[in-house]
């Protein structure tokens, strides 16, 4: 049998994308105050070039960016980052009601990357995502394995895309790093 330990802690990242810059700003400012300081911003990178899945909610220009943050977290922490992300999200959506004629001004998803895998939580379930707690589950987004980020049947297309898997290998170096100095 084995031992039960407590799993090193992991990369919070977050991913943000709005058609409103101001929103960008306002989602970035909360989280810098909840989260810590950001350790890497990545490139904007735009969401509406992979699908249209939220013009209709969101507006049809959406550009995306990461923001990869200094301190670690425990992986049972990422529910948590979840459920308050959606308030923040729902509290932007009540300020700015109908503004720019989107009903969702901004849009934030949390996850973070082990040395093998990057996990991204959801309220969502399905056959692939295991539930966490207080309604929201996690699934495997992408995969590590002999040195590159790896597809699974479910991966969105972007997060399939070079630009993004820059920046995931970015924050993957990052904790390795950190591992290493800290034993």
């Amino acid at each position: 049998m084995g031992a039960i330990h407590t799993p090193e802690q992991v990369q919070l990242i977050i991913a943000a994308f709005a058609a409103d810059e101001e929103a960008i700003i306002w989602g970035r400012e909360r989280a810098i105050n909840a989260f810590g300081p950001i350790w890497r911003e990545s490139p904007v990178f735009f969401f509406n070039e992979f699908t249209d899945y939220y013009a209709e909610e969101m507006g049809p220009v959406l550009p995306k960016r990461f923001w990869a943050f200094e301190r670690l977290i425990g992986m049972d922490e990422l529910a948590s980052v979840k459920v308050t992300t959606n308030g923040w999200e729902d509290d932007l959506a009540g300020e700015r009601k109908n503004r720019n004629g989107v009903r969702r001004p901004l849009n934030l998803d949390p996850g973070y990357i082990d040395l093998g895998k990057l996990i991204l939580a959801s309220t969502k379930d399905h056959l692939h995502r295991i539930y966490l707690q207080d309604g929201i589950f996690a699934e495997t987004t992408l995969y590590y394995s002999q040195k590159a980020w790896r597809k699974l049947p479910w991966t969105y297309p972007d997060y399939q895309s070079e630009g993004y898997q820059t920046f995931f290998t970015e924050c993957r170096d990052r904790l390795r790093r950190l591992r290493r100095e800290s034993h």
